[in-house]
């Protein structure tokens, strides 16, 4: 999956990233906004899908003068499917939630970092996973390795990406912050929430001698 442009599992063209755009607001947009939030493509290419995407009902063409500015066409039969395409990312942090509120072992926080949680990554991006767990001792620690075992094959399943588990105790967390590690700054820069406490409450809760 392209974790920038979920939608192009399906829609590989330039159409995807217009779709994905058009999908996400109710406003009215000119082809330059439009290229801007899409990010990709030229803004010729841009103009062209929003042609033909008016030409199909999809899109809305709204005439100003010499200007023109597209809206979706929520009414139309294709647009629930184009719905689904675009909502990819969210549908994606929900099924992850709901397979992490399924452990028995439950984590103290889980939370998406790097390009697949600021979306500016590819269909080659890792999914990476932060998670802060519980001290554990045998017979807990197979349980608790089956349930990463299993987190990173669902994200293969849903994704077709690999997934990369960072799973640390409190203690090593902030052996990590003492250390200055610049991987924490990643946590806390782009880390995406998902389950148990949030990386800021789990870093407050340490010694302060881990700060320093």
């Amino acid at each position: 999956m392209d974790v920038a442009h979920p939608i192009r599992s399906v829609v590989p063209s330039l159409d995807g990233p217009v779709l994905q755009v058009l999908a996400g607001t109710s406003r009215s947009l000119s082809t330059l906004e439009i290229h801007r939030l899409a990010g990709v493509g030229s803004s010729t290419g841009v103009r062209r899908v929003l042609v033909r995407l008016a030409e199909q009902g999809v899109a809305i063409a709204d005439h100003r003068g010499n200007a023109i500015y597209y809206v979706a066409n929520r009414d139309h039969l294709a647009w629930p499917g184009v719905e689904i395409l675009a909502g990819m990312l969210r549908t994606f942090r929900e099924r992850l939630v709901g397979q992490i509120d399924g452990w028995s072992i439950p984590p103290i926080h889980v939370s998406m970092f790097g390009s697949a949680a600021r979306a500016d990554g590819d269909a080659a991006s890792d999914i990476d996973v932060l998670i802060v767990k519980p001290d554990l001792a045998p017979p807990d620690d197979e349980p608790w390795e089956g349930q990463l075992r299993d987190l990173r094959s669902l994200v293969v399943r849903l994704t077709g990406n690999r997934c990369q588990t960072f799973d640390v105790t409190a203690a090593r967390l902030a052996e990590h912050l003492a250390a200055a590690d610049p991987l924490v700054d990643a946590w806390l820069r782009d880390g995406l929430h998902l389950a148990g406490d949030t990386l800021l409450d789990v870093i407050a809760a340490l010694p302060v001698e881990a700060g320093t």
